[in-house]
């Protein structure tokens, strides 16, 4: 058996091409790879930058022909997830670059499919030589199955730790430890031998206690306390946030204020916390009740409707919403009748008034002519769908002649959509949209703030 040392041996130290490298030199075209996963965002860049520094250094040192240079920040764990790293090997295949210059052969792969790519285009000749810092590997068997053990070493390194990590919060979490960023009425403390455990916010806890109280014993509705957080008492977590509606009725469905707590989310594996308890299991049981019993439930149980989420209103900048109306007539017909209206979050005595979808819908057929659609995904999408239809068409007509899908066709569709298209598609094309629609006092408008 041919041994690692033997192989490590036989390939090239520090700075050094093998010798059928040489002979080819002036051909091979080197894009310059460089990644980093670990650190934060601003860490990362230094990083990355650090590694194109000293790779150029060598390049300049051994005349390499370095013709790009790719700098990508995610994590090479899993096969295709690298859309950066994936369009060099993709450029590799089509002979745009045959050799590769990067910081060390961890940085190409931490993974068997990308490994197998890399090795493949090797097979194929298409990838010559891969230079890094401190080693160089070419299409020779010994080269090729050394970039196997150290790429494989890494690999196993990932897989370790991701073990050990699991590990570690198994043991955590039967300690009673939230090993998460504690809600809000908690803090972390800040000792490394204290990691993990949660403890009372004095200046939050007391008001995280009140809103439980106020649903429970003042019949508080999840909007009221919305209200009294944000406009009363201005209260804003740590991150210096104010609470939206979600969150709130989040923190109110949240068991860990009594002391328990699910880990992973949604897993029935329950604990009980070791942190002190910001109020009781029968306050919370009660506040459960009252929720229910004024039907106010989170808004992902509640009636959607086709444009809600995507308008605000025009005078508060607050959310849009809808309420659905049915009127029965004396020959037995039913009508049905959205209307949509500000929610007032922001300002509860707002005067926007309500349009009705019906009013809605010929007001967006007027403006559609001058929205702009994005290219991609909406845009492409219609093209097809149209491209499809004239198809379709010429088969009927027996015409021959080239399909050509115009601007003015597009915009026709996408007035269909609005009209017979199902809820997503309306809500899809709409998502699609950069120009934001506003309500204000029964008329809509473009307003161009997305980019």
């Amino acid at each position: 058996m041919i041994s690692v040392i033997n192989i490590y041996m036989e390939t090239n130290v520090i700075g050094k091409i093998p010798n059928d490298i040489s002979i080819t030199e002036t051909r091979i075209r080197y894009c310059l790879y460089a990644r980093k996963s670990t650190e934060s965002d601003e860490q990362q860049a230094l990083s990355i930058d650090s590694q194109i520094k000293e790779m150029q250094a060598i390049a300049d040192r051994l005349k390499l022909n370095v013709v790009a240079v790719k700098r990508e920040s995610h994590s090479a764990k899993e096969s295709g997830q690298r859309p950066v790293f994936k369009e060099l090997l993709s450029e590799v295949s089509k002979g745009v670059y045959n050799g590769i210059l990067t910081w060390a052969p961890d940085r190409l792969s931490r993974n068997a499919g990308d490994l197998g790519t890399v090795v493949d285009l090797m097979d194929q000749r298409k990838l010559i030589h891969i230079q890094t810092y401190g080693q160089t590997f070419s299409n020779s068997p010994n080269e090729k199955f050394l970039l196997m053990i150290l790429c494989s070493q890494a690999k196993l390194e990932n897989d370790n730790k991701s073990i050990n990590v699991k590990r570690g919060l198994r043991a955590r979490v039967e300690m009673g430890l939230w090993p998460c960023k504690p809600p809000t009425g908690y803090t972390k403390f800040k000792r490394m031998d204290q990691k993990c455990e949660s403890v009372i916010d004095e200046k939050r806890a007391p008001i995280i206690k009140q809103i439980f109280e106020k649903v429970a014993y003042d019949g508080w509705s999840g909007r009221k306390v919305y209200q009294w957080l944000k406009h009363d008492i201005d209260f804003k977590t740590e991150n210096n946030m104010h609470l939206s509606l979600g969150n709130l009725y989040k923190i109110l469905d949240n068991h860990f204020y009594y002391g328990r707590f699910e880990f992973p989310k949604e897993s029935g594996n329950w604990y009980n916390g070791s942190h002190k308890p910001i109020i009781t299991r029968d306050l919370y049981d009660l506040v459960q009740e009252n929720i229910k019993s004024q039907t106010l439930q989170p808004r992902s149980s509640q009636k959607e409707f086709a444009f809600t989420k995507i308008m605000t209103c025009g005078l508060c900048g607050s959310g849009i919403t809808a309420d659905e109306k049915f009127k029965h007539q004396k020959n037995g017909n039913t009508h049905r009748y959205v209307y949509y209206k500000c929610t007032r979050t922001k300002d509860q005595n707002c005067n926007c008034g309500f349009i009705n979808e019906e009013d809605l819908l010929v007001q967006l057929h007027t403006l559609i002519d001058d929205l702009e659609i994005q290219t991609v995904p909406m845009k492409d999408k219609i093209t097809l769908e149209v491209q499809r239809f004239k198809k379709f068409e010429q088969m009927l007509l027996g015409t021959k002649t080239p399909v050509a899908v115009k601007d003015i066709d597009i915009r026709n569709y996408a007035k269909f959509i609005l009209v017979e298209g199902t809820m997503e598609e309306k809500r899809e094309f709409m998502r699609c949209l950069k120009s934001e629609i506003v309500l204000n006092k029964k008329k809509i408008s473009l307003q161009n703030t997305r980019v």
